[in-house]
């Protein structure tokens, strides 16, 4: 008797989580403020909106409406770093749950389900903590999403595409320049920039994935931010302990939130990695790990 007591409240306790896990990761969004002194003294304070991961299916009404609701926010600039897409279809639906930010001005780089749908994997195999790499660089591998819908989408509001490539904006004053990077994750990323622009005011390096490579990169040019998403924040933190995996070889302490970079012989930049505001269908679950976007504060 004693045994299948356990046994049923082993069970109630799975579901109960199991049930917490994903109203978390389909309804609990958050917007998290941090501030970054990256600006030169006497610029004004700028409201970056970084989003990243939302993994849009068109019938998630809750988190469409809740995109809608951060143009409220009212950021001076947007950094979306990828991962926007679960299906083919997902493109109109993310662009009209988008349409308060696109007026804003903004920047972009792509992750691996901005190409590819996502696929059923083995948790275990996540939870093994490997890097997750999945096509080595493979260009030649058909992609079945609509990038070129998306990037069109972004692009034609004005939105800069970085996916390995550098641009420039002025914000309320202040000269930007960018430096972003195609997937790593997938090692579509090509690291041959040149460093970044000296006579900005800001550097900014964004990339989907915060693999070390891309951040050491990005740090030895002289960018005083770093901006990137896809680890989900881990999707699974245990109080206490944190994220288990980061899906990248970043370590889990930096699996989300604002830290710092540095390289030997350089001034550390600081990073924020983006939890994301979702998940990959076949996993609609988080714990701990409440789906969000971020404003950062940019100060002098």
């Amino acid at each position: 008797m004693a045994l299948g007591r356990l046994l049923a409240a082993t069970t109630a306790l799975g579901l109960g989580t199991l049930g917490y896990s994903y109203i978390e990761a389909t309804r609990r969004f958050v917007v998290r403020e941090f501030t970054a002194p990256v600006l030169p003294a006497g610029h004004e304070p700028l409201r970056v909106l970084h989003l990243s991961d939302i993994h849009l299916l068109p019938g998630q009404l809750p988190k469409r409406e809740w995109l809608e609701s951060l143009a409220a926010l009212e950021p001076d600039l947007v950094v979306n770093t990828g991962d926007n897409l679960a299906r083919a279809d997902s493109v109109a639906p993310l662009v009209a749950s988008l349409a308060g930010l696109l007026d804003v001005p903004g920047v972009f780089v792509f992750g691996s389900n901005d190409y590819f749908s996502p696929k059923l994997k083995s948790p275990t195999s996540y939870l093994s903590g490997g890097t997750g790499v999945d096509v080595g660089g493979d260009w030649s591998r058909p992609r079945d999403l609509p990038f070129e819908d998306l990037r069109a989408a972004f692009t034609q509001q004005g939105w800069l595409d970085l996916n390995n490539d550098r641009g420039e904006l002025t914000v309320k004053g202040t000269h930007i320049a960018f430096t972003g990077v195609d997937d790593p994750h997938l090692r579509f990323d090509r690291l041959d920039h040149l460093p970044a622009d000296a006579t900005a005011d800001l550097r900014i390096g964004v990339a989907h994935a915060p693999y070390l490579r891309v951040l050491d990169s990005f740090n030895a040019a002289g960018n005083e931010l770093i901006l990137a998403g896809h680890t989900h924040g881990g999707q699974l933190q245990v109080p206490g302990f944190g994220a288990l995996v980061t899906n990248c070889d970043i370590d889990r302490g930096r699996a989300n939130g604002l830290h710092t970079h540095r390289t030997p012989g350089h001034d550390a930049s600081w990073l924020h990695v983006s939890a994301g505001c979702g998940t990959s269908p076949f996993t609609p679950f988080r714990f701990s790990c409440r789906p969000e976007a971020t404003v950062l504060t940019l100060t002098g």
